[in-house]
């Protein structure tokens, strides 16, 4: 599975382009997509699902391109948890998960199988009698994840699917899409660096509509060797000076005065160590060059 983005552009009716002439291949496996607010992340996701044609360029699923009369066999490969998503109040989860089987067209049996795996490997089996509005929200986040692997896609697209769990639902999630992954593709979009580190090996940074870097996690660390360096200083006040003149990665307070760790593309002019980036290092780094490619 493969997926081929080429010149696509996307321009609202407002005359503001969310994408901007873009080119990007996502291949098998867990791809990472990062980039801030307004980055056009959520555009993407929405042509990549079908909700929304671009003005311009082509994206393609294994060769097929996508058009209108190619919609229907497109979105049968599709999974997709939105970041905002509220499922029927009024169900259970397990009547939800249902109902959304078989909206997808998954056979009742198959569908009730899929429903109790999925249910525990997300940790939502004791709760599949509970209303949908009784759920906390990285409990609906979860029945909105199950809900989009029930027809077992072959392009499963998640947006911030950690948002609003604990630090254990976070790496059971995780390894949930690394497991689902083999021979399917995961677009995973989410600004909590630390997932995509654990989870991608490929990623891309996208900003302002375009993508500053699309490719290996070790290359875009190694971008951003000679780039960060940690030093310490004397107070706060000092730090709120450096802070003026620099990226701030990190800052750590102790009773001898101010750590930070900050990016930098020339030697700093203060008394600093140069160290080895950090995924969050570089991504700061790159996100800061405009011209990077």
């Amino acid at each position: 599975m493969s997926i081929k983005i080429n010149d696509l552009t996307v321009t609202f009716k407002n005359k503001v382009t969310a994408i901007d002439h873009a080119d990007l291949e996502i291949p098998k496996g867990v791809f990472g997509l990062l980039g801030e607010n307004g980055a056009g992340k959520t555009t993407l996701m929405r042509v990549l699902t079908t909700v929304l044609a671009p003005t311009s360029g082509t994206v393609s699923m294994d060769g097929v391109l996508y058009c209108e009369a190619n919609y229907p066999k497109i979105q049968r490969q599709i999974g997709y948890l939105p970041q905002e998503i509220d499922l029927y109040p009024g169900l259970t989860v397990w009547e939800c998960l249902e109902y959304m089987g078989d909206l997808s067209g998954v056979p009742k049996e198959e569908c009730r199988k899929r429903i109790q795996y999925y249910l525990e490997k997300t940790s939502l089996a004791e709760h599949r009698k509970k209303k949908m509005r009784q759920l906390s929200g990285g409990m609906k986040r979860r029945v909105g994840l199950v809900q989009a692997l029930l027809n077992e896609p072959k392009f499963l697209i998640v947006d911030e699917p950690t948002t609003g769990l604990d630090p254990e639902e976070r790496i059971r999630i995780r390894n949930l899409l690394v497991d689902f992954s083999e021979n399917r593709t995961v677009l995973f979009s989410t600004h909590v660096v630390e997932d995509l580190a654990a989870v991608c090996n490929q990623l891309a940074v996208m900003k302002k509509g375009r993508f500053l870097y699309a490719g290996s996690m070790k290359e875009l660390v190694r971008a951003a060797r000679g780039h960060v360096w940690v030093c310490r200083l004397r107070d706060e006040v000092q730090a709120r000076e450096i802070e003026k003149k620099y990226h701030i990665s990190s800052k750590q307070l102790s009773e001898d005065g101010v750590q930070i760790r900050l990016i930098s593309e020339e030697v700093p002019d203060i008394d600093c160590v140069s160290v080895e980036p950090t995924l969050e290092d570089a991504y700061i780094y790159i996100s800061g060059q405009r011209d990077f490619r």
